[in-house]
């Protein structure tokens, strides 16, 4: 059983019953692991019928083969569900040491279902497990709660994944944070965890994954290092964080600005990782098995917001809280990052949804009796702290912006307006400066995720020339479905093994570390096919909770051109590409189905029986 611990956890949180079951290896053999082996699971087990909250529906963490091994930039973890935000699936995956101690801890996996009545954590090490009361942690910031359960164990080095007020409250942005403040941070995860009366999961274990080929990974893992070493942008990572392209992407006109309806922010050089290095930073992080060492550590000792060392903003909660709020305060930005890591609420729909009220106060949409009385002013960080704790307690105003932009709009009448695709807040490259993610964001089985195809990376001069991804015009609409689809794969792939994306490595080590892993002898292209199979039944998925053709499209705003910056007035034409992408994944252009015969090519024949 190369490359896996064999076991899967087991949590019944209505009787408390916990048990090991093995890991189904048919499974992992077609899905590989992390959100693929993932989605595997949770389909036979989806209950349409069921509201996402349900007691009944699953939570699962899933680790890959290559979690918690030599092989770099592999610490990662997956956690899914269907989404309490969107409907649809989920998958949120995070950094940190969780993934890699769990599976020290001998598991693959945990799949936790029910409704605990009381607030309970899990307890997670070498084998055993078991739920302790969390009734004094109800309420406690996931900051607090990390510390105290550490304490509580007698062991510092115990990993946990908590929940803080966010999710105790069911706030549909609610977020799972890990190793202070690595977030799942997608698609109501918290609240999920929230639903279930499960305050944490603490792990910690001695063992190791079993390897195929010791000594083959372990050069393998060398190489990588030294490739990652001589990288540019894992240079430009390490030196000034994910906010390294700030100001080249405000150039290019990708910098979502004043809700995406500006195209050009002023301020960027103040926001940049450079300048972050020049002031505030104080230190960097690094995850498991990690060389590269994206994450920041920050201080303030003056300003308006002074604050001891925390973790500093990477570049989507920068968008999220500064630009698209016109706030270009760095110490203001890198404290509300710290407001929502601490209440346990993803920054990035956060942020989005925050700038969606400021637009629609600032166009009179809306007006003071709509907000309780507060002015929305862009470029104000006191009104965004005082939301931010409103959101997090469900109260006044907040409590109908912690329901995510596409309910705040529907609201007031203009869900059209709101950055969204699926109910999931847009990331932070805008698809007019950069059009290969207006497809990436419009077939996302998330929604408006960017972690399933960063091709904005190729788009700006990265090529993939060994995957058959090469660099294309960013303002060219022709050609780019193919170009997507494939890139898909690839990352469906990499959510599996499961890679970081910052790993810069050559696809070709990547299949070779999974084959020195698991004994398999894999290529690029089935790998590839692998990456489809598991893109298809994700979207199988979603047709069984009702997503159409209608859902793969882009939001009023930004089909609108912007007057000025690098987007040049470009619009992406979303029909061309969506028609080229429908032809190369072969599914229905007018139901947007994968057709049977592409699902039995993949092995999916089984799935089609549901359609």
């Amino acid at each position: 059983m190369n490359g896996y611990i064999g076991k899967l956890l087991i949590v019944d949180l209505n009787s408390g019953e916990i048990k090991d079951e093995p890991l189904n290896m048919e499974y992992a053999h077609q899905f590989i692991g992390g959100s693929g082996l993932a989605a595997r699971y949770l389909y036979d087990l989806l209950d349409p019928g069921l509201e996402p909250l349900h007691p009944a529906n699953p939570l699962l963490f899933m680790t890959g083969p290559l979690t918690g091994t030599r092989a770099p930039l592999c610490g990662r973890h997956a956690i899914c569900a269907r989404s309490p935000l969107t409907g649809i699936w989920n998958e949120s995956n995070a950094g940190g040491f969780v993934g890699a101690e769990l599976r020290f801890a001998g598991y693959d996996g945990i799949l936790i279902r029910g409704h605990s009545p009381k607030p309970v954590y899990l307890w997670v090490q070498d084998g055993r497990a078991e739920l302790r009361d969390a009734t004094q942690l109800w309420g406690q910031d996931t900051f607090e709660t990390q510390a105290i359960i550490q304490e509580e164990l007698g062991d510092p080095r115990v990993r946990v994944a908590c929940i803080g007020p966010a999710g105790e409250n069911q706030v549909l942005l609610a977020n799972i944070i890990h190793d202070h403040a690595r977030a799942a941070g997608r698609g109501g995860m918290g609240a999920v965890m929230g639903s279930k009366n499960l305050k944490a999961v603490a792990v910690r274990g001695h063992g190791r994954v079993p390897i195929a080929d010791e000594a083959r990974l372990k050069e393998l893992a060398r190489q990588v290092i030294e490739v990652l070493k001589d990288d540019f942008l894992s240079d430009m990572l390490h030196e000034t964080g994910t906010a390294c392209a700030m100001e080249q992407l405000n150039y290019l006109g990708s910098l979502p600005s004043r809700y995406y309806t500006q195209g050009v922010f002023e301020g960027a050089e103040t926001l940049s990782g450079g300048f972050m290095a020049d002031t505030i930073l104080t230190g960097t992080s690094a995850c498991y098995g990690c060389v590269v060492g994206c994450g920041r550590k920050v201080a303030a000792s003056e300003g308006k917001y002074p604050f001891p060392e925390i973790d500093g903003p990477e570049y989507e909660t920068i968008c999220a809280l500064g630009t698209n709020l016109l706030i270009d305060d760095l110490a203001a930005v890198s404290w509300l990052g710290h407001l929502c890591d601490g209440y346990g609420m993803d920054t990035m729909s956060a942020g989005s949804t925050i700038a969606f009220a400021h637009y629609l106060f600032q166009e009179d949409i809306i007006g003071s009796q709509d907000t309780g009385g507060l002015t929305l002013q862009w470029g104000d960080p006191d009104g965004v702290v005082e939301l931010l704790g409103q959101m997090t307690r469900k109260e006044g105003f907040g409590a109908l912006l912690g329901q995510g932009a596409r309910r705040l709009g529907r609201h007031f009448g203009v869900e059209e307006l709101a950055i969204q695709v699926k109910g999931l807040e847009m990331a932070y490259h805008d698809p007019r400066a950069l059009s290969a993610m207006a497809l990436v964001y419009s077939t996302s089985p998330l929604g408006a995720s960017h972690n399933h195809s960063d091709m904005y990376w190729v788009e700006v001069g990265r090529s993939l020339e060994e995957l058959g991804i090469p660099l294309t015009d960013r303002l060219e609409d022709a050609g780019k479905g193919p170009l997507v689809a494939r890139h898909q794969n690839w990352r469906s792939v990499t959510n599996a093994l499961i890679l970081c994306i910052f790993n810069n490595a050559p696809a070709q080590y990547h299949a070779d570390l999974f084959n020195a892993a698991t004994g398999r002898q894999e290529t690029l292209d089935s790998l590839l096919h692998i990456g489809e199979r598991i893109w298809n039944l994700k979207r199988a998925f979603n047709h069984r909770l009702g997503l159409t053709r209608a859902d793969d499209r882009l939001p009023q705003l930004l089909l609108q051109p912007l007057s000025e910056g690098g987007t040049q007035g470009h619009v992406p034409d979303l029909e061309r590409m969506l028609s080229e992408y429908y032809r190369v994944r072969s599914w229905d252009p007018q139901t947007g189905k994968p057709s049977r015969e592409k699902l039995e090519e993949l092995g999916l024949g089984w799935v089609a029986e549901d359609f």
